[in-house]
C-alpha cells in the first residue's frame, strides 16, 4: 500500500488541510478502481465501511490478489469534517457558500470535443487513453478559486481516469440504494445484487453535475457526439451508494459492505479470485431490485409547518394514494395526511420529527419516469 497526502489550498491565513488517499495494487496495470467515502462529511457509515476496505485490501495485495489498481479515499472531505456547529456536524454544504459538497463539478464534455475532434480514430482502446489524458489535462488547467474549489478538483482527477469509481454516502434513515447512469444500468446490476440494494435509481442526467455522473457521463456523450467511425467506449463505470441511514455505524454493516464491494470488484476483473482451488466460489443473493427511473421518484413534501409522523418505514411498498405520514399544526391543531401518488418502494425518509413548509419528508421510487429537471434533492 502507498499512502499519498494531498494539500488542499489553506481555507484562511495559518490553516492547513490535507487530504489521504491509499493505493493498493499494481498501477501500471492499466486498470483502475476508485472508491471514496463521506463527501458529505456528516455521512459517517462511508467511512467505516472504508476501514474495513481498508484492512481487506491490504490482504488481497499480500496475496497478489489485486489486478489492477485500487485507490481508496477513506475520508474525502476534510472541509466538511472541521465544520461543526454548536455539536452539530454540518458536513453537506459548504459554509462558505452554501453549495452542495457533492454538486457542480465539473462537467467535460463541450471542452473535450473540440480537443478530441483532431485526435480520435478507430481504435477505442486509442481513444479511451487520449480521453482520460485530454480530461485530466483540462481538469489541472484551472485554478482553483477557494479549498472547496481545490477539493473538487483533486477528487475528480484522482477519479477521472478510473475504469470504476464508487461513491460511498448514506441518507437520513433510509434502505441501501444505488444511483447510477442510465447507460450503465447493466453494469450496475451486479453491484446492485451484491450489496443487496433495495432501489437502483438511473438517469441520463440527473441534474447539478453530482461527481458520480461527471466522471461517467463524458462517455455516453462523446461516444453520440463522435459516432461508430470513432468509437467511444463506457470507459467507466461510477455509482452513488448510499449505505442505509446515517446512525447505522456498525461494524457488522460495515464488513458485510465491504465484502460485497470486493465481490463486485472481483466479477469486474480488478480482484483475481483465490489460487486456492479448495476456496468457495463467489456465492450471489437473489436480486432484491430492478432499475427504475431516478424521473419517476417521488419526493412527498410537507405541505404547513408541524409535528412529522411517518406511518410508513423505509423499505415498505405503498400504493398510490397511500398514506405515507401526517403532518400535525401544534399551533392550529391542523391534521394532513401525506399520500403517494405513485406507488412504489418508499427507500428513504428525513430524521427529523418537525417538518417546516415545502421540506422533503421521504422518497418514494416509482417504476414510470413523470419529473425533469433536476433530480437530486439539495
Amino acid at each position: 500500500m502507498r499512502t499519498l497526502l494531498h494539500a488542499l489550498p489553506p481555507a484562511s491565513a495559518g490553516t492547513t488541510r490535507q487530504l489521504r488517499s491509499l493505493h493498493f495494487g499494481r498501477a501500471e496495470s492499466g486498470r483502475k478502481t476508485y472508491i471514496q467515502a463521506s463527501l458529505h462529511a456528516d455521512e459517517v457509515p462511508a467511512m467505516l465501511v472504508a476501514q474495513h476496505l481498508r484492512e481487506q485490501l491490504l490482504a488481497l495485495e499480500q496475496a497478489g490478489r489485486i489486478a489492477g489498481e485500487v485507490v481508496l479515499v477513506p475520508m474525502a472531505n476534510p472541509i466538511g469534517l472541521a465544520q461543526e456547529m454548536q455539536g452539530s456536524l454540518c458536513g453537506r454544504f459548504d459554509m462558505s457558500t452554501g453549495i452542495n459538497f457533492n454538486r457542480q463539478y465539473r462537467h467535460l464534455t463541450a471542452a473535450l470535443i473540440p480537443v478530441l475532434e483532431p485526435l480520435l480514430g478507430a481504435d477505442p482502446v486509442e481513444n479511451t487513453r487520449l480521453i482520460r489524458h485530454a480530461s485530466l489535462q483540462l481538469l489541472g488547467a484551472v485554478a482553483p478559486a477557494s479549498a472547496t474549489d481545490g477539493l473538487k478538483q483533486l477528487l475528480q482527477t484522482l477519479a477521472m481516469d478510473a475504469d470504476i469509481v464508487l461513491d460511498l454516502h448514506c441518507d437520513n434513515q433510509a434502505v441501501l440504494h444505488l444511483y447510477a447512469g442510465e447507460p450503465l444500468s447493466e453494469q450496475a446490476k451486479p453491484l446492485a445484487q451484491a450489496l443487496q440494494a433495495q432501489a437502483l435509481l438511473v438517469a441520463r442526467v440527473s441534474g447539478d453535475d453530482p461527481f458520480d455522473e461527471t466522471v461517467s457521463r463524458i462517455w455516453w456523450e462523446l461516444a453520440e457526439h463522435f459516432g461508430p467511425t470513432r468509437p467511444v467506449p463506457l470507459a467507466c463505470f461510477a455509482a452513488t451508494v448510499e449505505l442505509r441511514g446515517e446512525v447505522e455505524v456498525d461494524h457488522g454493516l460495515a464488513a458485510q459492505d465491504a465484502q460485497a464491494l470486493l465481490q463486485f470488484l472481483q466479477h469486474s476483473g480488478h480482484i483475481d479470485p483465490p489460487s486456492d482451488a479448495a476456496a468457495p466460489s463467489m456465492t450471489w443473493p437473489a436480486p432484491l431490485c430492478q432499475a427504475t427511473p431516478l424521473e419517476g421518484v417521488e419526493p412527498i413534501t410537507a405541505p404547513h409547518n408541524g409535528i412529522l409522523v411517518f406511518c410508513k418505514a423505509p423499505g415498505e411498498v405503498v400504493a398510490a394514494g397511500e398514506v405515507v405520514a401526517e403532518v400535525i399544526d401544534p399551533l392550529t391543531d391542523q391534521r394532513t395526511p401525506l399520500r403517494a401518488s405513485v406507488a412504489g418502494l418508499l427507500f428513504a425518509r428525513v430524521a427529523r420529527r418537525y417538518a417546516s413548509a415545502g421540506m422533503r419528508v421521504c422518497k418514494v421510487a416509482g417504476s414510470t419516469a413523470f419529473r425533469s429537471g433536476n433530480l437530486l434533492s439539495l
